[in-house]
């Protein structure tokens, strides 16, 4: 039995729904409202004591990380891999896994917050923020994002680093666009884990309006978007899970806040 702990707007969580979906595989499903705290429950900690989602049970056993459940699910149920068997797309395709977990996801957490879910915690009142933020691990996504997460929160894009986040996600995405210059999926080849590691962190801009990071610049980024987007698995798993409330406030402040991220990286369009 697959049990997933997740939550709608978490990146992590959306990686390892997509596997799931594109391996046709069978879960049941324990939704936990991270902007309310529900993460912090005892019972919850039991299982995953740094604070996050997701976390998977198979059979009684636990695995966190959403890169190392991704390998683990490609492993234990092997029809549709998602793992290239090309050595040079293998490595490849790990080199993108690892960069997402070490850079990419650092930067998402950043322009999220600032731009959009520090307006859904904040409106929690200020008995409620303080409680939610007191209670972020210390080693949490990174070593000091107790403290990180509470300058974003409070202090928007002007908290210390957020713009760097901000760059070095578009970074990404021209990295992205040379990557696709000679095939339609990130690693070449075939759809990878590559592929399934990345679509959640582009689909969090298209969701708070920010698809202006590569439409009219990063024109392959653009078409592998669309590839990504007609696939079964991509409303499913990506988009049914987030609320409608959290919707909007994406998109709502998200649009709101692009004009910020745009000054940021002397986007024009």
């Amino acid at each position: 039995m697959l049990e997933l702990y997740h939550h709608g707007s978490s990146v992590c969580a959306a990686k390892v729904r997509l596997v799931l979906a594109e391996k046709g595989l069978d879960w049941t499903g324990h939704y936990l409202d991270i902007l309310k705290g529900d993460q912090f429950d005892p019972e919850y900690l039991k299982l995953n004591p740094r604070a996050v989602v997701p976390t998977l049970v198979h059979d009684d056993k636990v695995f966190v990380e959403s890169t190392v459940i991704c390998e683990y699910l490609d492993d234990v149920f092997p029809e549709q891999p998602l793992r290239p068997r090309n050595p040079e797309e293998l490595a490849r395709m790990r080199c993108w896994t690892k960069d997402v977990d070490m850079d990419l996801h650092p930067a998402c957490a950043a322009i999220t917050f600032v731009s959009s879910h520090r307006h859904t915690i904040l409106r929690l009142g200020p008995e409620k923020v303080k409680e939610f933020l007191d209670s972020t691990p210390d080693l949490s996504i990174y070593s000091d994002w107790h403290a990180v997460k509470r300058n974003y929160v409070m202090d928007g894009f002007d908290a210390p680093g957020a713009a760097d986040k901000i760059r070095l996600y578009d970074r990404y995405l021209h990295m992205m666009d040379e990557a696709l210059i000679d095939s339609e999926w990130i690693a070449g080849g075939g759809f990878s884990l590559a592929d399934t590691a990345l679509i959640p962190y582009v689909n969090r801009l298209d969701m708070m309006s920010m698809s202006g990071m590569w439409e009219g610049r990063l024109p392959r980024v653009t078409d592998w978007f669309e590839r990504v987007k007609s696939r079964p698995t991509f409303k499913t798993a990506m988009l049914d899970w987030v609320p409608d409330d959290l919707t909007h406030d994406l998109k709502t402040f998200g649009r709101e806040s692009y004009k910020e991220v745009k000054s940021i990286l002397g986007i024009d369009n």
